[in-house]
């Protein structure tokens, strides 16, 4: 099983190097793409660094922040030209640990789609104020409404997909920029009929660094949820 782990940067000098050890420790079989977005605080420098003396580490350095869909998505880019099996979104903060990354592996076979969830019993989250908490938890229950869907952790950004079945969406007509293109992309699989598993993980708020939460991004995943609520409830009415 060919594996792309595609990590998005900004600013994460003080745990890109911690958390590409932390992944190669518990999966030393996977590939690494780590999409920098012209990080002023020198993390592109590093991850070329970390790329000369690991070959199955590569480095795409884009020329401004532009978002973590944009991120992805040109990830995607890459791992379905490279003909990778499946693409892992993965955050380089720590917050998403290495060693939950088997469990969602050992679900691939059987989904297009495998959601590392907070929310499913086994699920935890870890050093999180309260405001964050409600926030995320208020953000998933409006989303299950609102699009009708029986996904417990819908914004949840430690995922893996099938390759293939990325391939027969319309990945062009994507906008979202921030944490709504989570939402977005499970809600498109779910559209599309893929197949999604979601597994318990424990997410453990980042030690270093300022949280890219703000918001603009919340706005954005409300105004997209609405969207998409308001055209599913008039589609099944008309």
């Amino acid at each position: 099983m060919r594996v792309l782990v595609i990590m998005p940067t900004f600013n994460e000098s003080g745990n890109i190097i911690k958390s590409v050890e932390q992944l190669f420790t518990y999966n030393p079989t996977v590939d690494l793409l780590i999409v920098d977005d012209n990080s002023p605080d020198g993390t592109g420098e590093m991850a070329d660094q970390l790329a000369k003396s690991n070959s199955q580490i590569s480095v795409l350095h884009r020329k401004e922040k532009d978002g973590l869909g944009a991120a992805y998505l040109a990830g995607f880019e890459i791992g379905i030209a490279k003909k990778y099996e499946f693409l892992v979104e993965m955050d380089a903060d720590g917050s998403h640990r290495a060693e939950d990354l088997p469990k969602l592996l050992a679900k691939c076979a059987e989904s297009d789609l495998v959601i590392g969830s907070r929310y499913v019993s086994g699920g935890l989250t870890l050093n999180w104020p309260l405001h964050r908490k409600l926030l995320s938890r208020g953000g998933n229950l409006y989303a299950r409404i609102m699009l009708g869907s029986k996904l417990n952790d819908m914004t949840a950004g430690f995922r893996a997909f099938r390759t293939s079945f990325l391939q027969k969406l319309d990945l062009t007509g994507i906008n979202a920029k921030g944490y709504s293109f989570q939402i977005e992309m499970a809600y498109r699989t779910v559209l599309a009929g893929g197949r999604v598993t979601e597994v318990p993980i424990t997410f453990v708020e980042r030690e270093i660094g300022n949280s890219k939460m703000s918001k603009s991004i919340v706005t954005e995943a409300l105004l997209l949820i609405t969207r998409f609520g308001f055209r599913r409830i008039v589609g099944k009415t008309s």
